[in-house]
């Protein structure tokens, strides 16, 4: 969950105008983008944030995750007819280590995401590997499904948003950012109550409640997409700095990895029905 790091203090846009954010505007005027640079590869220092740069960032980080993902996966042995596949613990808790430590150094300084940002990719891709390894396993095919529909919901939620089907008002802002914080503390909650055995059974077993829970949260993540084009949009408005399309794709891979993950559960669960 990237969204409740990406605040406007965080982005440096403090009270600058967001262009149709607010509830009662009645047209949305699109921003005057700079001319589109080649990226942010070759723009280390210097310039302003683009829309291309920060797409390339942002394509660059899912290319690190996949190999990541890729060599781990390969990484794991088969398992025995009619046992689990064993996942290396040790490498699934050091990569969320890494990869979330990664994520709080680029949000907390974002003029060095772009070297945290290819960190928390590499990381996040063992962890990404393993789960992915384990469900597949489990259920033949899965993991290419919840890409799939990973894929689909982020060219729909693009869509919808370029076409200000879905404005991302103030008030749209505050219910996400309130539902996502909810369930942050939902989630601790439901630890602490694990740790004595009581934890929620909905937020794992297939259940209907079970069900509608992890669409409820799949579709929160996705949701969470039309936060992260804004923060892009008013990035490039305001003609940031050009280090801020790695924080910007940061935020974004961070959820897409999210919406990713809660797909892939969902559907294990519709599976056992």
């Amino acid at each position: 969950m990237s969204n409740p790091l990406l605040t406007d203090k965080a982005m440096g846009l403090g009270n600058l105008n967001r262009q149709g954010s607010t509830d009662n505007s009645q047209t949305w005027a699109p921003p005057q983008f700079e001319p589109m640079s080649d990226g942010p590869v070759s723009r280390w220092d210097g310039g302003i944030m683009t829309v291309k740069g920060t797409a390339s960032a942002t394509l660059m980080l899912l290319v690190l995750i996949l190999a990541s993902a890729t060599v781990t996966w390969m990484s794991i042995d088969a398992p025995a007819p009619g046992e689990l596949v064993q996942i290396p613990m040790g490498w699934v808790l050091g990569g969320f280590v890494v990869a979330l430590i990664a994520v709080l150094v680029g949000t907390f300084k974002p003029h060095i995401a772009r070297f945290a940002a290819p960190v928390y990719a590499l990381a996040e891709g063992v962890v990404l590997g393993a789960i992915s390894r384990a469900y597949s396993e489990q259920y033949d095919g899965i993991v290419t499904q919840a890409i799939g529909a990973t894929l689909g919901v982020f060219v729909v939620m693009l869509l919808l948003y370029r076409s200000r089907i879905i404005r991302v008002t103030d008030k749209f802002r505050r219910i996400i950012m309130g539902a996502l914080l909810g369930l942050m503390a939902f989630y601790l909650v439901s630890f602490v109550l694990g740790m004595f055995g009581s934890m929620p059974s909905f937020i794992n077993d297939a259940s209907p409640m079970g069900i509608l829970f992890s669409v409820f949260v799949a579709g929160l993540a996705a949701f969470t997409l039309a936060l992260d084009f804004d923060m892009i949009e008013q990035g490039v408005a305001n003609k940031l700095p050009a280090h801020m399309e790695w924080y910007c794709a940061l935020g974004l891979t961070v959820t897409l990895v999210w919406l990713y993950l809660e797909i892939l559960r969902l559907l294990a669960k519709l599976r056992e029905n």
